[in-house]
C-alpha cells in the first residue's frame, strides 16, 4: 500500500515538491553560509519524493544550541511560509477522497520543513523499534 500511495503522491505533486526542495538546497549550498540549510533541503527533498513509510525523528543525542538557533532563524525567514504552503496544499488535496492520504503526507512534511536542523528521516518501523517515536 505504501508503494501505491508513494506513486500517486509522486504523480500529483511529490516530484515538483522534491525538485523545489532540491533547488533550494542548491541555492543554499551556493551561498556558503547557508550550507546547513542546503543539506537539510536535500534531506527534505528525498522525503518529499517518497514520504509514505518514513517518518521524521530528532537526531540521536538531541539537538544542540547551533541547531536550535538555526531553526529559529529558518522559521523566521522561510519555515513559516513553507509550512503555510504545505497547509494550503493539504487542504486542497483533502477535497477528494483519494487526496486525503496525500494531504496527511503533506501535513507530515510541515514538521521537518518548519525546523529542518537536528532532524533525521527514518523508515517508520525503525523509528518505533529504536524508541525514537513517530
Amino acid at each position: 500500500m505504501k508503494t501505491i500511495l508513494n506513486v500517486i503522491w509522486l504523480v500529483f505533486g511529490g516530484l515538483w515538491l522534491a525538485l523545489a526542495y532540491f533547488s533550494a538546497g542548491l541555492i543554499c549550498c551556493a551561498l556558503i553560509i547557508t550550507i546547513p540549510w542546503g543539506i537539510a533541503s536535500f534531506r527534505i527533498a528525498g522525503y518529499a519524493l517518497w514520504p509514505f513509510g518514513r517518518t521524521v525523528v530528532d537526531k540521536p543525542g538531541g539537538t544542540g544550541l547551533a541547531s536550535t538557533l538555526g531553526n529559529v532563524i529558518w522559521i523566521l525567514l522561510a519555515g513559516i511560509w513553507i509550512a503555510i504552503g504545505h497547509v494550503t496544499t493539504a487542504v486542497a488535496m483533502a477535497l477528494t477522497i483519494i487526496g486525503i492520504p496525500l494531504a496527511m503526507a503533506n501535513l507530515k512534511l510541515i514538521r521537518v520543513s518548519l525546523m529542518p536542523l537536528g532532524k533525521q528521516i527514518v523508515p517508520t518501523g525503525s523509528a518505533t523499534r529504536l524508541g525514537w517515536g513517530a
